[in-house]
C-alpha cells in the first residue's frame, strides 16, 4: 500500500446487487482483519447518505474502497473528484462495468489485495448537466431498456440488460436526435445516442471499445434506424465490441457533447437516471484518482483484447 494511506475506509450500500454488497463487505472486513490492516466500514442506505459520507472522506489521507455497483461508484467518485483521495473498488453490483474496464476482480479478497497493493492513476470523470458519471451516458432506446432492466430482480449481469433491450425493442418508436460535438453537428433518426467516458456498459457490452479513461475525450456512439430484426441480430456484436463498422452506427469524439431529442428521455449513466434530454455532457480530465493493479498502471487504454475490436471510429484531430 502506498505510503501515507494508513487507513482503509470501506463504503458500502448493503442493498446493492440484490444483497451481494453486504456479503462482499463482510468478506472485505474479514480479509483486512486477516491482513492486520487498520480499517473501518461505513454503511450508507441511500444516495444522499452515500454522497454525504464520501464528501466527508474527500481530501483525507486514506483509501476509500467502494463496495457495490456502478451506481455507488458514480456517487462516490463525484465527491472524491478533485480531492486527491483515491478510490478503490470491490465490485458487488449487477453490471460492475467500471471495475471490468479497470480489471478489478469480483472476488473480494482479490479486490482488497489491489486496494492495498495497487498503484494510483488519474482518470477522467464525465458529467451530464453537471451530474458525475464514470462509464457511458446514453438516451433514447437505452433509456427504455435501462428502465426495464432496473425493474428486473431475478437475473443479473449481461442477462438482465439483454432482457431489458429485448423488451424495449417491442415497445420502441424511432426518435430524432440532434448531436453537437465540439461545435460539429449531425442528426439521426433511429435508436440512441451514447456518450462514453469509458468503453463498457450494460454488464459487459463494449459499446465504445476505443474509449479511454485517460485521454480527456468523450466517445460518441449513435445508432440510426435499422429494422428490429437487424438490431436483434447485431446485439451480440455489442458485447464483443465489433459493431462500430455497421452502417447504422455513427461515431465521433470530443470534449463537449450536446444532445437534443424530439421527445424528452431520461439520460442514464452507470445504470441510473441522472438527467433528461436535452442535455450537455462534458469531461474533466484526470480529476479522479483510482487504484488499479500494478500491471495495469501504465496502460493508456483499458479495453477488450485486440482480436475483439474490429470496428472503425472517427477520430478528432489532436488526440
Amino acid at each position: 500500500m502506498s505510503r501515507g494511506h494508513a487507513e482503509i475506509v470501506l463504503l458500502a450500500n448493503p442493498a446493492a446487487g440484490g444483497g451481494r454488497a453486504k456479503l462482499a463487505l463482510d468478506c472485505c472486513v474479514a480479509e483486512l482483519a486477516r491482513r492486520g490492516v487498520a480499517h473501518r466500514a461505513i454503511v450508507a442506505d441511500d444516495p444522499d447518505d452515500v454522497r454525504r459520507q464520501a464528501a466527508a472522506l474527500a481530501g483525507r489521507q486514506l483509501r476509500v474502497v467502494a463496495v457495490g455497483g456502478d451506481g455507488l461508484l458514480r456517487l462516490v467518485a463525484g465527491e472524491l473528484a478533485g480531492s486527491g483521495t483515491p478510490l478503490a473498488i470491490c465490485p458487488a453490483g449487477r453490471g460492475n462495468d467500471f471495475a471490468r474496464v479497470l480489471g478489478i476482480p469480483r472476488e473480494p479478497a482479490a479486490a482488497i489485495a489491489i486496494a492495498l497493493e495497487g498503484r494510483e492513476r488519474t482518470v477522467d470523470l464525465g458529467r451530464v448537466d453537471g451530474k458525475p458519471f464514470l462509464g457511458i451516458a446514453s438516451l433514447g432506446f437505452d433509456s427504455l431498456a435501462n428502465e426495464i432492466a432496473n425493474k428486473v430482480r431475478v437475473v443479473r449481469g449481461q442477462l438482465v440488460y439483454a432482457l431489458g433491450a429485448l423488451r424495449a425493442l417491442a415497445q420502441w418508436r424511432p426518435a430524432r436526435f440532434e448531436v453537437v460535438v465540439d461545435g460539429r453537428e449531425f442528426e439521426l433518426h433511429g435508436y440512441a445516442v451514447a456518450v462514453a467516458n469509458s468503453g463498457c456498459y450494460g454488464g459487459g457490452m463494449w459499446l465504445a471499445p476505443h474509449a479511454s479513461l485517460f485521454d480527456g475525450y468523450l466517445d460518441v456512439v449513435a445508432t440510426a434506424h435499422a429494422s428490429r430484426l437487424r438490431l436483434l441480430r447485431n446485439l451480440p456484436r455489442v458485447f464483443a465490441g465489433t459493431h462500430l463498422a455497421l452502417p447504422e452506427v455513427i461515431t465521433d469524439r470530443g470534449r463537449t457533447v450536446t444532445v437534443i431529442s424530439d421527445r424528452s428521455f431520461d439520460v442514464y449513466a452507470d445504470g441510473d437516471p441522472v438527467s433528461r434530454s436535452p442535455c450537455t455532457v462534458t469531461v474533466e480530465r484526470g480529476s479522479l484518482r483510482v487504484v488499479v493493479a500494478a500491471d495495469r498502471a501504465e496502460a493508456t487504454v483499458l479495453v477488450p483484447a485486440e482480436s475483439e475490436r474490429t470496428g472503425s471510429v472517427v477520430r478528432t484531430p489532436g488526440r
